[in-house]
């Protein structure tokens, strides 16, 4: 009797053509949607003790991650976690988002929600994310909502004593070659999921890696991850039939399929990527096929690829070459085909406005090849009592600024109000910000377009600005 395997990649007779992308808009005037799908407790801190989970100064000594908590509630992890996932972020939000004008997402996502890469013998992560994703991915397609999809917790913790990496330690294990294979498996999956579940229609753009250490020498082998990743992602739209520049000759001599297991082998047997892309794409295929069962797709996978696909390649996304120091590898030096950067700015200094009103980054990105450049988070954090006139023009300067590149995304689209959250959503919650008129009702304006003014080429502008998080 063949096995299943065998069976499933070869019974799609019913062809469906490929979903064709949206493509970024104009300029991006986005949220983040954090503790959705990844939960950050500082951000929620009384549903998170209603949960079960415990706050603590060092959140690696406490239940203050998805990690602890599933390892100390194993039976009822999933349970609560889709209770969470079902009021967090539902149809009323997607209809706030679209009433507020926002016409991009980006959705932080763990390893774990592609399950079969957790090794559930030493990792712990609640499971039906997959599920939940799809649901909200549709709801913002129907809202016509561009997505990005964001590796924000990567196999093996990317950075020391971070919830939004899904475990506080300071053992950080990603940046070798096991756990870069497991986050080029998970980018197989995405990619081909993009391209073949409606559900993904709105998805415009997979990013690699959410703020990887900041010192390059602790970051060994993060240049061959970065052009592994764009070979993952092109090599799985070559085999569904997506052409990609630079690949047009190749595109054009493979012959054409319907079968996802045929079509990955075809590609892996060119020559055209590396024995670690060939391998990624090889253990991504049982993968797909279980998700496509689970969820009823299979006769999505029996794809129409055919010479002349409108099927457009995603954007591939890294966080730029100035995030990190120390002589980083340039994301641009990997790209293939459509590209785009994201860098992160808060600020802990105190002459905001002098550096936010002389922001180079942009043009300093740029001149290495990473444009188009968006600020995928910022928000309105001071490192002082701020008073409603300060956060006016704090608002108003960052948003001119960050909307001379791409655009922007806010971190985040809501924060927790209670008693135990105090007034962060003051300053950290962009449905909040618009209620109280910090944020304007229509992003792309500003109350004051002046605001900078007084503070262009200040002397003091290149000793203030602090790039990174302070999260």
């Amino acid at each position: 009797m063949p096995s299943t395997l065998f069976y499933l990649s070869t019974v799609f007779a019913a062809l469906t053509s490929l979903v064709v992308k949206a493509a970024f808009p104009p300029k991006i005037y986005g949220v983040n949607l954090g503790s959705w799908l990844l939960v950050e407790p500082w951000m929620l801190p009384q549903e998170w003790i209603d949960m079960g989970g415990q706050q603590c100064d060092d959140c690696s000594q406490c239940i203050a991650s998805e990690f602890e908590f599933a390892k100390a509630f194993p039976d009822t992890v999933d349970a609560k976690f889709n209770v969470h996932w079902n009021t967090w972020f539902n149809q009323s939000d997607v209809d706030e988002l679209a009433r507020l004008g926002i016409n991009t997402v980006r959705v932080p996502l763990g390893y774990w929600i592609v399950e079969d890469l957790v090794d559930r013998s030493t990792e712990f992560y609640p499971r039906g994310g997959l599920k939940q994703l799809r649901r909200g991915l549709q709801q913002l397609k129907n809202a016509g909502i561009t997505a990005i999809l964001d590796h924000h917790a990567l196999p093996g913790v990317q950075d020391a004593q971070q919830m939004f990496t899904g475990r506080c330690t300071t053992d950080v294990e990603f940046y070798t070659p096991h756990n870069y294979h497991r986050a080029l498996v998970w980018t197989a999956v995405m990619t081909a999921l993009t391209h073949l579940d409606p559900n993904f229609d709105s998805v415009t753009a997979i990013e690699a890696v959410n703020e990887p250490i900041m010192d390059a020498t602790q970051t060994p082998g993060y240049g061959d991850f970065q052009k592994h990743f764009v070979e993952v992602v092109r090599a799985v739209e070559l085999a569904l039939g997506v052409s990609v520049p630079s690949y047009e000759d190749n595109y054009n001599k493979l012959p054409f399929s319907t079968n996802i297991t045929v079509s990955f082998n075809t590609v892996c047997g060119q020559s055209i990527f590396d024995s670690e892309v060939a391998s990624v794409l090889m253990d991504s295929i049982p993968i797909i096929l279980k998700i496509a069962t689970e969820f009823d797709l299979l006769p999505i996978l029996g794809f129409s690829r055919k010479p002349g696909s409108h099927a457009e390649p995603l954007f591939t996304n890294f966080m730029d070459i100035n995030w990190q120091h120390n002589n980083p590898s340039n994301p641009a030096d990997a790209a293939i085909g459509p590209q785009i950067y994201d860098n992160h700015l808060y600020y802990s200094f105190e002459a905001y406005l002098t550096s936010i009103c002389n922001l180079d980054r942009i043009q300093s990105d740029a001149a290495l090849g990473n444009t188009p450049l968006y600020f995928g988070e910022w928000a309105l954090p001071t490192q002082f009592q701020a008073t409603d006139e300060f956060l006016f023009k704090w608002a108003d300067a960052q948003k001119l600024a960050y909307s001379k590149g791409a655009g922007w995304l806010f971190w985040n689209f809501k924060i927790e109000k209670s008693q135990l959250a105090g007034d962060m959503a003051r300053q950290w919650s962009y449905t909040e910000g618009v209620r109280l008129g910090f944020l304007t009702q229509d992003p792309s304006k500003v109350h004051d377009p002046n605001v900078c003014a007084p503070y262009i080429n200040s002397s003091t502008a290149t000793t203030t600005a602090s790039y990174g998080s302070s999260r």
